[in-house]
């Protein structure tokens, strides 16, 4: 059997740190991330607590690996060109995406607002995600106000509840919430005539 070769050490390494993310995320979600400790993350991926300390520093660190990562993604779909300017295709295409991402990881979303709750790990990550969320803010204001909506920062906080209780709504209630349904009536109210 030949050495392994530097590319399928990182691929090893990467596949290790998803994993290791992943049970977390099943973690922070069932039990809560205070009660959540190192040592029932390792155990739940299978490793040694060594072995996770080698992917991640601390508890925190993997919270905050999990948040961003998820915050990148919903970046990426936001403001597709990245040229300053939302259009409406554009907000069309993050609205949908937004809605396929609670599709596929609605345990990130159960994290996200037992978070929302939990003011002393909130502080983990306010800092930084206000710098990633301010800009979104400020361009989807200007969306707003182009599109001829009278009080764009007030539709601006509007779509953010909106989705937000969507999202709520969704992970309590995933076999009888009609997302789909929701989705298009989201898109035509932000995306349609309904100034």
């Amino acid at each position: 059997m030949s050495p392994r070769t530097e590319k399928q050490y990182q691929e090893i390494r990467e596949e290790k740190r998803k994993l290791i993310k992943d049970k977390a995320l099943e973690l922070f979600a069932l039990e809560g991330f205070d009660k959540s400790s190192i040592s029932k993350i390792a155990k739940r991926a299978g490793i040694s607590k060594g072995l996770l300390y080698n992917y991640f520093d601390s508890k925190e660190a993997l919270l905050t690996a999990i948040i961003f990562e998820q915050v990148d993604i919903m970046m990426s779909f936001f403001d597709t060109n990245k040229d300053g300017v939302l259009e409406k295709h554009e907000m069309e295409y993050f609205i949908r995406q937004t809605f396929k991402l609670l599709k596929e990881n609605p345990e990130f979303w159960k994290l996200y607002f037992m978070l929302a709750f939990q003011p002393n790990v909130m502080k983990l990550v306010e800092e930084k995600f206000m710098d990633i969320v301010q800009p979104m803010l400020e361009r989807t204001n200007e969306f707003f106000k182009r599109e001829g909506y009278q009080n764009p920062e007030v539709w601006t906080r509007y779509l953010g509840a909106i989705l937000d209780g969507i999202s709520l709504n969704y992970v309590v209630d995933p076999n009888n919430f009609p997302l789909d349904e929701i989705e298009n009536l989201v898109v035509k109210q932000i995306c349609g005539t309904n100034k």
